[in-house]
């Protein structure tokens, strides 16, 4: 058991900051909740796996690394159902493929950042954390003429120094909570009964842009969230931009004024 010796000045202190944070709908407050207030106690910093929404979006979401081949098919079919995607680019990715990454923009997709040459960032120094992202940054700006702002961790891997280089460069930073494992090898039956199984309002959906199936699975998929009645968009399109809390599940959350 956990015994915890606190001055009477400081449990006053305490309980008014934790009946604000509650009376104005605060559950979270800096990634820190009532109880960890009251405890002193901070939670870890967590990117964003999902949003808890009365709408029916769902965001889906391309990471590319590694081969290309199968770019421009999955572009003819996001094309072809009227869908528009995000797609995470690495930075060495990027420089061997800038003019599929032009393509993608000028699709209408959203681009975001997925490091320089795909590390595991919970084994960078912040000088190389802080490396891969200005880099990445440099190479995706120089071919389409804007910063993207959205960064995922490869592996999906981070710490809080990492959560916290990002916010200071103004990136925000998305996991998934829907995970095709299409990098597996994994056939289209099983990828589309995946994510149409897992799939809800609010849903972060991850694939690659050269898995093996993915041609054949993603008209699957699509169709298959559109019969559910979702509507399939960017991972942007699904996120608060103001008044939102992320929970320690990673669930962001908007704050009712």
């Amino acid at each position: 058991m956990r015994f915890i010796v606190l001055k009477k000045a400081g449990i006053i202190a305490t309980f008014v900051l934790v009946a604000a944070l509650l009376a104005v709908g605060l559950p979270i407050f800096n990634n820190v909740s009532a109880a960890g207030l009251f405890l002193n106690e901070t939670v870890r910093k967590v990117p964003i796996y999902a949003v808890e929404t009365d709408s029916n979006k769902v965001g889906i979401s391309f990471d590319a690394a590694w081969g290309a081949d199968k770019t421009q098919g999955i572009l003819d079919i996001l094309k072809d159902r009227e869908v528009k995607a995000t797609f995470f680019l690495v930075g060495f990715w990027a420089e061997e493929h800038p003019e599929l990454v032009k393509k993608i923009n000028e699709a209408g997709h959203e681009i975001g950042l997925h490091s320089n040459s795909h590390p595991d960032f919970a084994k960078l120094t912040e000088e190389q954390i802080k490396s891969e992202l200005l880099s990445n940054i440099t190479i995706l700006e120089n071919i389409i003429g804007k910063k993207p702002t959205l960064f995922r961790f490869p592996f999906g891997s981070y710490t809080d120094k990492a959560i916290k280089i990002c916010d200071e460069l103004g990136l925000t930073c998305i996991q998934w909570d829907v995970d095709s494992l299409d990098w597996k090898g994994l056939g289209a039956k099983d990828i589309s009964s995946r994510v149409l199984t897992k799939a809800k309002s609010g849903s972060l959906c991850l694939f690659h842009n050269n898995s093996d199936h993915i041609l054949d699975a993603l008209p699957i998929v699509l169709d298959g969230l559109k019969n559910k009645g979702f509507s399939v968009t960017n991972i942007s399109d699904v996120l608060y931009k103001e008044n939102y809390n992320i929970d320690r599940n990673g669930i962001q959350k908007q704050v009712k004024k």
